[in-house]
């Protein structure tokens, strides 16, 4: 894996990372952040460089992601219900996700990109849900910032290491996202409820 991912960055540069990442952004099965790690690793060994790594993994991440909201914003959930297999995506993660969407859209496009089974679903659903193209632009930009400087920062410190990283990450990321996306979601409900009794209360 180590070999393949290092020679694919080497022979198509920047432009193949460019091509990967857009695909993973869209959502179909592709090591898009394994690749970043790959071009960490690269950079500090001063193969490629810092900056237009950077630049050219967030642009790519979010033409993908762009695509992808437009696909749902235009063609609406029929789509995913007829081609959601390809995505891996069924009626039941489209609820779901849309229950997320309605609580909070910042945190659903933010967080939920971490939360496996939903991550490939918040550009489609941002689209399909309505939600402004500018809104969702910036709060793809922040999580495609913080994903590619976290990717690119572990690649360039510990991809030497890239085995045991990459295991560990893999596993307790999409954890962490997904219990704090929980209990964001928790504490909204609770405070409604507790808004709901006082109301009831007067």
């Amino acid at each position: 894996m180590q070999d393949y991912m290092t020679n694919y960055i080497d022979t198509l540069g920047l432009g193949g990372l460019l091509g990967g990442i857009i695909i993973e952004a869209l959502g179909l099965p592709f090591p898009g952040g394994m690749m970043i790690m790959f071009s960490g690793f690269l950079v500090n060994q001063n193969r490629l460089d810092f900056y237009s790594v950077f630049l050219v993994a967030v642009l790519a991440f979010n033409i993908g992601a762009t695509a992808a909201y437009c696909i749902g914003r235009y063609m609406g959930e029929p789509v995913l219900n007829r081609y959601g297999k390809y995505l891996r995506i069924n009626s039941r993660r489209v609820e779901k996700a849309r229950r997320w969407m309605e609580q909070s859209a910042a945190v659903f496009i933010i967080v939920g990109r971490f939360v496996p089974m939903i991550s490939n679903l918040t550009p489609y659903m941002a689209g399909a849900s309505g939600l402004r193209l500018t809104r969702f632009l910036l709060y793809n930009l922040i999580f495609s910032v913080i994903w590619v400087s976290f990717n690119l920062s572990v690649g360039m410190l510990f991809g030497y290491k890239w085995p045991t990283i990459a295991g560990y990450f893999k596993n307790q990321v999409p954890l962490a996202a997904l219990v704090l996306l929980l209990a964001y979601v928790a504490g909204k409900l609770l405070i409604n409820h507790i808004h709901v009794m006082r109301g009831e209360k007067v």
